[in-house]
């Protein structure tokens, strides 16, 4: 693959996903990054600003296995992964498998099944594969679970564990559109549903192809240093009751490659890991008891200790390939 041809698939990727997502280039492109990152995405927002569309819209791009899971109370661990059933013919168990078999898997909603059902993802997004009844069966390649959850304020919820939240590697929110946008909206919906107008731009080995590119972005020793220097200020924070983890600055310099190499370039640089350090760490973070900053609690003060970190934290003078 050369260089044209990865910015032109993504582009066609951008292109066909902001039909459907109006005025917001930065979640569409989070989630082209993490699709191309080989991590899962956690887009998290109060109902209705379009969190299962954007999930639905990158699923269309591409010529793949899609399945989206539900996710409800009464949702079990096995409809997720699969179960094994006697065959009478066989005299033998034969293996079913579950939802979670697929290239793109839409978790709609996580939140709201238990934590013993959110739990039968954890094999799945670490490893690529799922263990029933002592077999271990491997997922299609590539691999992303695209979840969606509403805030815990809102009435049905389960908090995610922490252990699943570190499997994502960004979490984003939509936000409102703005006025231009919801009003074509309201023009362009009234007749006729966007997602039935995506085509697929791409297959699942081109995608294997545009990751295997993307890999190759050079991460000089001064920037790597760098994202070290991030997650272990984390760890020592006196506002933070619980840091970065090594799989987040793992993913923070994987992200900030797609990052780079969307930009057109064959290396990072320290700009690249700052933009992405919230979207990648915030959802890790847990805040120390009672902790404010400047009046903000819970997620806006572990957003408010990041912005700060940015400022204090050395930046390499020598970032470049």
């Amino acid at each position: 693959m050369s260089p044209t041809d990865f910015a032109e698939t993504t582009a066609r990727i951008v292109a066909e996903v902001s039909r459907v997502i109006d005025g917001k280039p930065d979640a569409v492109r989070s989630a082209l990054v993490t699709l191309l990152a080989e991590g899962h995405l956690l887009i998290e927002d109060v109902p209705g600003v379009g969190k299962t569309m954007l999930a639905r819209a990158l699923a269309a791009t591409v010529d793949a296995t899609v399945r989206r899971i539900q996710f409800t109370p009464d949702l079990l661990p096995s409809d997720v992964t699969g179960i094994s059933v006697f065959n009478p013919g066989e005299r033998e168990f034969e293996f079913k498998p579950g939802a979670v078999f697929a290239n793109i898997v839409i978790a709609d909603e996580i939140n709201r099944s238990s934590p013993k059902t959110q739990s039968a993802l954890l094999e799945a997004m670490e490893e690529g594969q799922v263990t029933v009844d002592g077999r271990t069966h491997p997922l299609p390649d590539p691999f992303l679970v695209v979840a969606t959850q509403n805030p815990l304020e809102m009435e049905g919820t389960y908090a995610l564990p922490e252990a699943q939240r570190d499997r994502f590697m960004m979490r984003i929110s939509m936000g409102y559109p703005d006025a231009a946008a919801e009003a074509q909206m309201l023009r362009e919906r009234d007749v006729a549903n966007p997602l039935t107008a995506i085509t697929p731009v791409t297959d699942a080995a081109s995608v294997r192809a545009l990751i295997s590119w993307a890999r190759r972005v050079h991460v000089s020793s001064p920037v790597e240093q760098y994202a070290v220097a991030l997650a272990q200020a984390t760890r020592v924070h006196p506002d933070l009751r619980l840091g970065a983890s090594p799989r987040a600055t793992l993913q923070l310099v994987r992200a900030a490659k797609v990052w780079a190499a969307l930009d057109g370039r064959a290396f990072v640089i320290p700009d690249d890991i700052t933009a992405l350090l919230i979207p990648v760490f915030a959802h890790r973070l847990i805040p120390a008891r009672a902790t404010s900053v400047r009046g903000r609690s819970g997620p806006d003060a572990v957003t408010a200790i990041l912005q700060r970190l940015i400022s204090t934290v050395a930046v390499p003078l020598t970032p470049g390939a």
